[in-house]
């Protein structure tokens, strides 16, 4: 099939429109760079736009020289690994029993839509986590988050497309329920795992209102709660002896510098996920 005149400029145009989102999205990204390695007079002067001016490295040298920033960073991203393993973990354990004609089974699933939409706020959780002793534990930012009911569901609905006749097949030969999850339906779930596992691993690395409200001990601070704190600390002279600086407020550089520190890393996890990511997120899209 030969494709018209009209359709190849129909092409161009929608890769034109694809590039220009592109470069929008990435232009955020591309000031706070600018910013990070430009002088501090061309800030004041706000002579930076999207090219840095008066190139400095000096807040790069700052931030990396802190312990304090190097161990947020180790520890976050720890911490993002513990939790994309036994989040995924938990996911694959709701879902998969819910593939069976199990006794109640609609009751369950039920039961778990209801916490989807309901919940029963910040107090009563800060109330239930005090009573487990996990309160000020870095258990608290691991264990209460672990599973989201909507990725449950995604992987449930992946399961139901895998035909089944393989399990039944596998269940002539005598395998067991462990033996045809981990020999049939884990193999061929990989796209939909990798998708998870990139949507748990970016939720952790963002997040830190669990450690804001749950966590006092400042050595299990993760990167962002850490750079909240220095964001805020040039209007606040608590935070900002608390968080070690003398004067309160920081150079325009060292702030941008800091986001660059706490957002680059995860972006270099996307493309090892890439491939996987794009079956991932269009599963179910085409039937047939």
């Amino acid at each position: 099939m030969v494709k018209s005149r009209s359709a190849k400029f129909g092409d161009w145009i929608v890769v034109f429109i694809c590039i220009i989102l592109i470069l929008v999205c990435l232009l955020p990204v591309l000031n706070i760079a600018a910013r990070s390695l430009s002088s501090a007079d061309a800030l004041i002067k706000n002579e930076v736009l999207l090219w840095p001016k008066g190139w400095n490295l000096d807040a790069y040298k700052t931030v990396l020289g802190d312990k304090k920033y190097t161990w947020s960073l180790t520890w976050t991203a720890i911490l993002t690994v513990i939790c994309t393993i036994w989040s995924l973990f938990m996911t694959i354990l709701c879902a998969y029993p819910l593939i069976y004609d199990l006794k109640g089974k609609r009751f369950f699933v039920a039961l778990i839509l209801f916490t989807m939409y309901f919940n029963a706020g910040t107090i009563p959780m800060y109330l239930l986590l005090k009573e487990l002793h996990l309160l000020n534990n870095p258990l608290v930012l691991i264990i209460p988050n672990c599973l989201s009911v909507f990725y449950v569901i995604i992987l449930r609905s992946f399961l139901y497309t895998i035909p089944d006749s393989l399990r039944e097949s596998a269940e002539i030969d005598g395998a067991g329920p462990l033996r045809i999850l981990f020999n049939v339906y884990l193999p061929l779930s990989t796209p939909v795992l990798a998708t998870l596992a990139l949507f748990y691993a970016v939720g952790r690395w963002n997040g830190f209102s669990d450690a804001l409200m749950f966590m006092n001990d400042r050595k299990y601070y993760p990167i962002q709660l850490l750079l909240y704190n220095i964001l805020n600390s040039i209007n606040s002279i608590e935070v900002a002896t608390q968080e070690g600086f003398t004067t309160p407020g920081l150079s325009e550089t060292i702030k941008a510098a800091t986001v660059m520190f706490a957002t680059v890393p995860i972006l270099f996890v996307y493309p090892w996920l890439q491939r996987y990511f794009i079956s991932g997120v269009t599963l179910g899209a085409v039937k047939g």
